[in-house]
């Protein structure tokens, strides 16, 4: 769906900080200063490793957390100024997935999707017409009957997904929803967080340790290192423009790995970057012969990102100033981003 860019942002992060109390003595700052802004209708992905602080941030969001510092705005309220009543009907817009689905497993299906239903006092007609509606959404009419352990990975994680969307919530906050899933199932649940954002307008937040999956349905991605933010932005210019390490090692920028002789860079190189367009034609082939250049390809990999196909070649730097001016401007001059990258 078109995000209004131009709107409020539905959830604002202010110089948010979280620091809990070590063992023996001290503390640790979790979150240090994070501010981010997320659109509604678009799907905002937090990627980072272990530790970085992903899961502290989205429980700081609904206040399963209470931040130490810092502001969380959802339009334009701060949940950290929130009682219990408003806590809690704050909730009930903000809708959360777990990576180990948290199901009831003595309940059917049915009863697993009808449950914050029943909390919330819906009539029991209405309550089970709500749930054929919500499991036609995720795939499982016909497991409404079924108990958990007769499920699939992939089939408990839509049940949770059925369960989160029956307050009709406005954000989807998910959890390394993903994370306990083989690849083939991810795919399918990726789709269905994707069908879910397009059909019902539902924000959706993706906390995870995966490139791949920021790759194929986030609009934008924050990348957090160390309780802070390493860098923010559209998913393809971050790729394009990767400035921090964390990004460079999450992206898998060839700069930063090994090349095909398993040695590390050792020569000033060019880093490019292409899309689609670009790489149905022959640029580098033509560099060489109108600039009369010789070109020495280190790496190249292919990524998708969205929609679209990112490249990315990794070039021996030429010696002479003249010739590396002539090779980097005609190399811009065809739309390609062009980077100087040296041996760490």
């Amino acid at each position: 769906m078109s995000i209004e860019t131009g709107a409020p942002a539905q959830i604002e992060v202010v110089g948010l900080r979280k620091v809990f109390p070590l063992s023996g003595g001290g503390e640790f700052a979790a979150l240090d200063d994070i501010s981010l802004k997320i659109n509604k209708g678009e799907i905002y992905g937090i990627i980072g490793m272990s530790g970085a602080g992903k899961s502290t941030l989205i429980r700081c969001m609904n206040r399963l957390e209470t931040p130490t510092d810092g502001k969380i705005l959802i339009d334009g309220q701060d949940v950290l100024t929130m009682n219990q009543k408003q806590l809690n009907m704050m909730r009930r817009k903000m809708s959360m997935i777990f990576q180990q689905f948290n199901l009831q497993m003595q309940k059917t299906v049915g009863r697993n999707v009808r449950y914050p239903l029943e909390i919330a006092g819906v009539p029991k007609h209405k309550a089970n017409q709500r749930v054929k509606e919500l499991l036609k959404i995720v795939g499982l009419e016909a497991k409404e009957d079924a108990y958990p352990a007769q499920l699939s990975g992939g089939q408990k994680q839509r049940v949770a997904i059925a369960r989160a969307l029956a307050s009709n919530p406005e954000v989807l906050l998910c959890d390394e929803a993903t994370s306990a899933l083989d690849p083939m199932t991810t795919q399918s649940i990726l789709a269905l967080l994707q069908d879910i954002n397009k059909r019902l307008g539902i924000t959706v937040v993706i906390i995870t340790h995966e490139m791949a999956v920021i790759r194929q349905v986030c609009t934008r991605v924050a990348i957090l290192d160390g309780g802070k933010i390493a860098e923010e932005g559209t998913v393809d210019e971050v790729f394009v423009h990767t400035r921090s390490a964390a990004g460079k090692r999450l992206f898998g920028i060839i700069a930063d790995q090994e090349n095909s002789s398993d040695e590390k860079l050792t020569i000033p190189a060019l880093r490019i970057v292409f899309d689609d367009e670009n790489a149905q034609k022959p640029i580098i082939a033509t560099l060489i012969r109108e600039l009369g250049v010789d070109v020495n390809i280190l790496a190249a990999d292919v990524k998708r990102i969205g929609e679209k196909s990112y490249g990315q070649m990794l070039i021996a730097m030429p010696e002479d100033l003249e010739s590396r001016k002539k090779t980097m401007d005609y190399l811009k001059e065809q739309g390609l981003t062009v980077k100087e990258v040296y041996p760490q």
